[in-house]
């Protein structure tokens, strides 16, 4: 197979997930845009997140919509390695606290 699993046109057919349910996919389009528009936090604070989700998340479809939707609105390479840098942060972090159980697995062995 020579070609990659994950190609950049099918980002472009994202919006036609709604094609075998209609109803459900506009309302998703709707939660969608509502979430990622500026409300308490601005569209430039909420295109960061949305980056450094997609990053954890593993999305390439994600990671192209919102590095370039970051772009658009000024920001730099630097404000977009943080913020995935923030991410990377959380999961490790999150990764860690799940620790807490092999310790206390270890603990009641050790008893």
């Amino acid at each position: 197979m020579n070609q990659p699993y994950y190609e950049q046109k099918d980002l472009d057919d994202f919006p036609n997930i709604t094609e075998f349910a209609p109803e459900l996919g506009e309302k998703f389009f709707d939660y969608y845009n509502t979430a990622t528009s500026a409300g308490k936090l601005s569209e430039r604070e909420k295109s960061l997140i949305a980056l450094a989700v997609a990053t954890v998340r593993h999305c390439p479809y994600c990671i192209d919509a919102f590095t370039n939707k970051c772009l658009s609105l000024g920001i730099d390479n630097d404000e977009m390695m943080e913020a995935v840098h923030v991410g990377a942060a959380m999961v490790a972090g999150d990764t860690l606290a799940h620790a807490t159980q092999m310790r206390k697995i270890i603990k009641k062995k050790e008893m």
